[in-house]
């Protein structure tokens, strides 16, 4: 098993959909809640994982075009997925105009062992000068490599989103199988 985490420049490109007092579809209507999708106080979070290579390419799009991702459940050997987290409505400092957003990156095998285990990663911390309603990468995400010797099953993966400024923490949780 490989991860790569890289930390992308900040990509503030709001798409179409808000994260104002939860989540919303393109219509405005309100999307369930889940283990990988909620809003606490305001603040929304949303966790993928996707085999889709040209994430980076869909999501860097105008504006006006919402990039459509597809999800993951299971992944075989040499199979890539990356995770990915974002995150709407942030508070935003009215001193500085800055965000301050940080993430717990856990992802367990499925033996119970931790993978990855990054706690407390500056994950969103920029001047915002957008709306913040929108929706918005946070600038650390994962690749995830599964090699021939990993353990077959269960991998789960956690990550909880913390407006430090807000003090209002969203907790995620999704899983994907090795195959």
């Amino acid at each position: 098993m490989r991860f790569r985490a890289v930390l992308l420049a900040l990509l503030l490109t709001p798409l179409v959909a808000f994260a104002q007092d939860g989540w919303r579809n393109m219509d405005g209507k309100p999307i369930a809640e889940s283990e990988s999708v909620k809003s606490i106080e305001g603040f929304s979070a949303m966790l993928l994982v996707t085999p889709d290579q040209d994430w980076m390419e869909k999501w860097e799009t105008p504006r006006e075009h919402t990039p459509h991702f597809s999800e993951a459940k299971e992944v075989g050997p040499g199979g890539e997925l990356f995770i990915l987290t974002f995150l709407g409505n942030p508070q935003v400092d009215p001193a500085s105009g800055m965000t301050d957003v940080a993430c717990d990156f856990i992802v367990q095998r499925p033996d119970g062992s931790y993978s990855i285990r990054e706690l407390d990663m500056p994950c969103f911390k920029a001047e915002l000068k957008g709306d913040p309603k929108g929706v918005f990468l946070t600038t650390a995400w994962l690749k995830f490599i599964a090699e021939p010797a990993d353990p077959r099953g269960t991998w789960v993966v956690m990550v909880t989103v913390k407006d430090r400024l807000r003090a209002v923490e969203v907790p995620l949780r999704t899983s994907f199988v090795v195959r």
